[in-house]
């Protein structure tokens, strides 16, 4: 692999994936790993017990974004699916399966997901004038309270946000919101924060 887009993209997978060690990807099925191809990566999921089969899914890099690739794994390893001789072979002891992604309609992101993709942007702060992510809570009806401090402040803020209306712009837009004293209520309910910020609705 020279090209330094595929290093990239591969590297981005890879730690995207990393997450899917501790636990399924798919009922019954665990990743085993991520390799290099190509053009491509090369996702190996071990399906059935420890007698089972380790296929290696082979996903084009310029088919999808890394952030859609454990979804159409979930969506391939939860049906019957048929392929063509042309699409499958076998490497390293395992049965090579290549993906047209274009063909896939991937399944809806499950309420975790969509959490830690939300928390893995905020956890990280860009500068030291953005508030820390230092706590959440997921809640009822698709509602994650995030734990937030700013760093010249000692209180803590909650910010509730509605999984499904997390979008890029409400994330970009999370420091100066928790910010705004005009949003800020009274915490009576929540010992672990000082104030809370309501965002279900921003």
């Amino acid at each position: 692999m020279t090209h330094p887009e595929d290093r990239e993209q591969q590297a981005a997978i890879s730690r995207l994936l990393l997450d899917y060690l501790n636990g399924p990807i798919a009922e019954g099925c665990r990743l085993r790993g991520v390799l290099p191809a190509p053009g491509a990566v090369r996702i190996a999921i071990h399906a059935g017990d420890d007698e089972g089969a380790t296929f290696l899914y082979e996903i084009p890099y310029d088919a999808v974004a890394p952030a859609y690739i454990p979804r159409i794994l979930r969506t391939t390893l939860a049906g019957t699916q048929l392929y063509s001789s042309d699409d499958v072979s076998s490497t390293m002891g395992m049965t090579l399966v290549r993906l047209h992604p274009e063909d896939i309609t991937p399944a809806p992101e499950p309420e975790q997901g969509q959490a830690l993709s939300i928390l893995r942007a905020l956890s990280d702060p860009v500068d030291d004038e953005n508030p820390f992510l230092i706590g959440f809570l997921m809640r009822g009806d698709s509602r994650l309270r995030l734990y937030v401090q700013d760093p010249g402040g000692d209180g803590i803020i909650g910010a509730d946000i509605h999984l499904a209306d997390m979008l890029t712009a409400l994330i970009a837009s999370l420091p100066s919101l928790v910010r705004e004293e005009e949003r800020h209520q009274p915490a009576p309910d929540d010992p672990h924060c000082d104030l809370l910020v309501d965002l279900t609705g921003w």
